[in-house]
Order: C-alpha cells, then sequence, then structure tokens
C-alpha cells in the first residue's frame, strides 16, 4: 500500500478529507515496498478490524463535527476491501441516518482491486464512489513488487478489475508507484496506460526515503525479520527517485 488516494476535480471543494483504515495494516498482497512492511504479524486476527460499533460513533462524530458542505472519506488500508461489502453498505445507511441534509458525502477508495466482483462494482456505481486502482505499469514491471503472498504476481488480476470497473463505468483513477522497476521508462509506462488500458487519470507515487547511512543500517536490521527475507529500502539519489539501495 502507498500513501496517497485517488483525486480528481469532483473533490476539490471538499472542506474536509478524512482517511479512513478500516482494515489496518491487513492486506492479501505482499508487496515488497510497502510502507506497512510486515505490520500486519503485529496485529493478527480481527482486532485491529473496525468493528460496527466503532464505525457507527466513527462516521457520527465526523459529521456532527464537520459544517454543511462536502465532506470527503478516503477508505484506504491495507486492502479495504477485504473488510467485505455489507461493511461498506453499513456505512451508506450509517451516513444517511446522520448526515445532515444540507451535507454531500463523498467517497474514495484505494485498493488492489483483486477482491472486486460484480457486486462490488454495481454498489460503487450507485454510490458514486471514486476507485483509485494500483497498477504499476506492464506485467514485467507490475509483477517485479506487487505480488501476493505467495509470490506470484498480481498483474493478470489487477488488469480483470479494471476491466470490471470500465464494464460498470466506476470512476477510477490509477494510482502507480514509482520504483526501480519502472522510474526509468516513463513513456512506456504513461502510453501503457493511456493507449492499452485506456486510462484518464494517472496519479504516480515515487518511493522514496531520504536516510542515511546510520539510518540505512538500522532499518535493514530492522526489516530483516525473517531469516533469508529483506524488505526493500530506497534512497533518494540526485534526480533518481527510487534508486534500490
Amino acid at each position: 500500500m502507498t500513501n496517497s488516494q485517488p483525486t480528481t476535480s469532483r473533490l476539490t471543494q471538499a472542506s474536509f478529507h478524512l482517511l479512513a483504515k478500516p482494515t489496518g495494516a491487513i492486506c492479501n498482497l505482499d508487496c515488497t515496498y510497502c510502507f506497512f512492511l510486515s505490520k500486519d504479524a503485529l496485529y493478527p486476527g480481527d482486532r485491529m478490524r473496525m468493528s460496527t460499533e466503532t464505525l457507527e460513533s466513527y462516521l457520527k462524530q465526523l459529521l456532527a463535527s464537520q459544517p454543511d458542505g462536502p465532506v470527503s472519506v478516503a477508505w484506504q488500508g491495507g486492502e479495504p476491501t477485504l473488510m467485505g461489502l455489507d461493511f461498506y453498505r453499513q456505512v451508506i445507511e450509517l451516513i444517511k441516518q446522520y448526515a445532515r441534509p444540507t451535507q454531500i458525502i463523498e467517497h474514495t477508495m484505494q485498493t488492489n482491486g483483486t477482491l472486486l466482483d460484480d457486486e462490488w462494482a454495481k454498489f460503487l456505481r450507485q454510490n458514486s464512489v471514486l476507485v483509485g486502482l494500483s497498477i504499476d505499469g506492464t506485467q514485467s514491471m507490475h509483477d517485479q513488487y506487487r505480488v501476493w503472498k505467495d509470490g506470484r504476481g498480481s498483474y493478470v488480476d489487477v488488469v480483470k478489475a479494471w476491466e470490471l470497473l470500465q464494464r460498470y463505468q466506476v470512476d477510477t483513477n490509477i494510482l502507480c508507484s514509482l520504483s526501480a522497476a519502472n522510474a526509468d521508462h516513463p513513456i512506456e509506462v504513461y502510453r501503457f496506460f493511456r493507449d492499452e488500458l485506456g486510462a484518464k487519470h494517472i496519479q504516480f507515487i515515487p518511493i522514496v526515503e531520504r536516510s542515511t547511512p546510520v539510518d540505512l543500517e538500522i532499518a535493514e536490521k530492522g526489516w530483516s525479520e525473517k531469516p533469508g527475507r529483506r524488505r526493500i529500502l530506497y534512497t533518494q539519489q540526485g534526480n533518481l527517485v527510487t534508486s534500490r539501495s
């Protein structure tokens, strides 16, 4: 997961933008550049998932604290679709219950897309949810880092999600993390999104850690909690934004 959210002009007038992470760090993928690293191992089970009671209190307080006009809620994770579709149906019903007539609630969701199906797509379309779908370029670029927990690339599954969202005319952005796999191929990446996927809105998110040699040593020790496994750390070197350390 990268720390960004989908944006288009229809959200720019919102008076308040809230980032909600109902699954915490839990994700069904194991992207090797994820800023959450292996934090899901620190919080096993379901105790970090947002309960129905917490959700109701969360939305009730949010809406009560905001003035009239638009309020934007960005659903992120981990992977937010792991909460299940019924969770987000509850969100819509609770907002109907607690929002004032003069408030306009706008939803965005950042997702890897792998759990989306027709029911999800219908819901997203019906409720005007703006989706940010994480795709890092061509298959070889995407599959270098965005992998399942067994190491398989997720490209085929994510492209299926993109095609599904397009069929249902869900407002969708592409969220592309700039890594060592794609940073040196801007034209190829852009043309892939524009010509092969037909994307209209693309966000590029650089993976950068500004660090000293001391930081690098500490980080590598901390990120090597499993024997034989090392997490990727990127440093900024000159004009390069994703030079692998």
